[in-house]
């Protein structure tokens, strides 16, 4: 068990393509490996230290991996991991694995820190709403969405979790 890379560096206004990002993404991409589970620590780093100082949340999270991972217990243990997405018009459906309990907002009426791309592959600030399970994010000045991000940048500002209070990874829907 292993914990995803946390927030961490300047906040920039404007979407990034950060290769911290890149390397989020590559860990996202190891719990294909059997056997392996992923803490997101997404929300709890801090801007101006590599090393979080909550170590506290980091082991619980692995915990709940370990328990109900290797222990068996019939607990959640992940946050919302992206599954596939679906192009609607001038939308772009997400789909999410572990999204028992429903999805949330933390501390928002409104989802942050996702991002939209028409044809151009320029990436824009999108609108975001919870649909059931799912995420629809659009943005009227991309009539032809083609990809959506979350989350993709050192330190994103960005708040979906799911109803047990654990956070969504980040992910690209492009590659």
């Amino acid at each position: 068990y292993y914990v995803q890379l946390a927030n961490f560096g300047k906040r920039n206004d404007l979407p990034e393509d950060a290769p911290w990002a890149q390397i989020r993404e590559s860990q996202l991409m190891t719990l294909a490996v059997e056997n392996t589970g992923m803490a997101v620590a997404i929300d709890i780093g801090e801007a101006d230290d590599v090393h979080p100082v909550n170590k506290l949340d980091v082991g619980v999270r692995l915990g709940l991996i370990a328990r109900a991972e290797t222990y068996g217990e019939d607990i959640s243990f992940s946050g919302p991991l992206y599954q596939s997405y679906r192009i609607e018009g001038n939308k772009i459906r997400i789909i999410f694995k572990h999204t028992d309990k429903g999805l949330k907002a933390e501390g928002a009426n409104v989802l942050k820190g996702f991002t939209i791309a028409g044809c151009d592959h320029k990436f824009q600030w999108a609108n975001a709403r919870i649909e059931g399970n799912e995420v629809i994010v659009s943005n009227p000045e991309v009539e032809f969405p083609v990809a959506v991000r979350y989350a993709w940048a050192a330190n994103p500002d960005c708040n979906l979790y799911y109803g047990a209070g654990l956070p969504a990874s980040p992910f690209r829907t492009d590659d």
